[in-house]
């Protein structure tokens, strides 16, 4: 069912008389399985589709005859499905939701509120009131980022979120906190590894745009086209040629990503230069974090004021209106991450949303890529250039 689902969805653009009867017969049998299998929110995808479907033609006298009549037909099936949506709507069971946020204040329980005849099942343990408000407010948002999935399946938008920043900035901390608790039919985390020798003949951006968002798909970039704005001028691996092109393309390459319906969102994480060797020095000795160490880790420290310049012109030129950087402070990992939710969820209307003061970002931790420009405008060396020889 799910194969022939995605055969409809991504390989018809356009009706023809040739190929309407197959088109219709399809439908039906996709819409009877959803329908079967109580399927509501694939049957939304599907009614979104064909809606955007026909809101691509004009009918008027020119029209070809037997394609108004396919297009008249195909909006009486339209009228169908909401009938079906709203059936099935209102005969769902109206179902008393688990409190999530409660069961972790259960899962802490105060040894004073546990039967003396009882705690011996009981160990005493130590939790910092700090740590429960911190799960307490990442199951929070992830509620939400649950509720945004449901819309943007619903509403058949591509969401694209970027997550850029040094090494051991926390960028996939930020990702499995964003992803946990989402469909994973509709979302998924891209991290491509070093471009293969095919890949090198390809344009640049090529790898990239084969991974970008469906309608209804959320994608999570762990690091990005953006390598060739940091890692690649740091370590050599770009000549200055390709470099400046890069720059100079990048602004109009998301332009049109935007343009085509796509909502990209570019986020920074920033770490210090003393916390970036402390996470560096837990990745060596802790076994669990071992495979986390690059090759390109031990430069990091080495070539920090490398890297400063690098990020100074990466956000000088591809920060802009339409396509703007946001950097989070994200020394504090815990609050990087609930802040980075915020910052998201504050970007979209969805239904059900919680009050707009329990999304209130905290400003020392979420700060504009202007900000950041006359913050790093002071840590670099005047007239420093990135490919000065050594």
């Amino acid at each position: 069912m799910t194969a022939l689902f995605y055969q409809i969805i991504n390989n018809i653009e356009k009706i023809t008389h040739k190929n309407y009867k197959d088109f219709k017969k399809k439908l039906i049998v996709l819409l009877e399985g959803f329908r079967n299998a109580n399927d509501i929110d694939n049957i939304k995808v599907l009614r979104n589709k064909l809606e955007s479907l026909l809101d691509e033609y004009k009918v008027d006298d020119k029209t070809h005859k037997p394609i108004r009549a396919h297009l008249k037909d195909l909006k009486k099936f339209l009228h169908e499905i909401d009938e079906i949506i709203h059936d099935m709507e209102e005969g769902e069971e109206k179902l008393e939701l688990v409190d999530v946020i409660k069961k972790i204040e259960n899962k802490y329980r105060s040894i004073d509120k546990v039967k003396e005849s009882k705690r011996d099942k009981y160990k005493e343990v130590a939790i910092k009131k700090k740590t429960i408000s911190y799960e307490k407010e990442i199951m929070k948002m992830q509620l939400e980022l649950v509720k945004l999935q449901r819309y943007i399946q619903e509403t058949g938008q591509k969401v694209l979120i970027i997550f850029e920043g040094r090494d051991a900035a926390g960028k996939w901390g930020n990702i499995k906190r964003f992803m946990e608790y989402l469909n994973p039919r509709s979302s998924k985390v891209v991290a491509l590894q070093k471009p293969t020798e095919q890949e090198r003949t390809q344009w640049y951006f090529q790898r990239y745009v084969q991974n970008l968002p469906n309608g209804w798909e959320m994608v999570f970039f762990d690091r990005s086209w953006y390598n060739r704005a940091g890692v690649e001028p740091v370590m050599g691996f770009v000549n200055k040629k390709n470099y400046e092109k890069f720059m100079h393309d990048v602004p109009k390459f998301e332009e049109m990503l935007i343009d085509s319906g796509i909502k990209v969102i570019k986020l920074y994480y920033s770490v210090s230069k003393s916390e970036q060797a402390d996470r560096f020095e837990e990745r060596r000795r802790n076994p669990l974090k071992q495979y986390k160490l690059s090759p390109i880790d031990q430069f990091s420290q080495q070539l920090w004021k490398k890297y400063t310049l690098a990020e100074y012109h990466n956000f000088k030129n591809t920060h802009n209106e339409k396509s703007p950087w946001t950097v989070i402070n994200s020394d504090d990992k815990k609050a990087s991450r609930i802040n980075s939710i915020k910052y998201v969820l504050s970007l979209f209307d969805y239904p059900e949303k919680i009050s707009k003061s329990e999304l209130e970002y905290d400003t020392n931790v979420i700060m504009t890529a202007e900000q950041k420009i006359r913050s790093l405008k002071d840590e670099i060396e005047k007239g420093a250039d990135l490919f000065a020889e050594k």
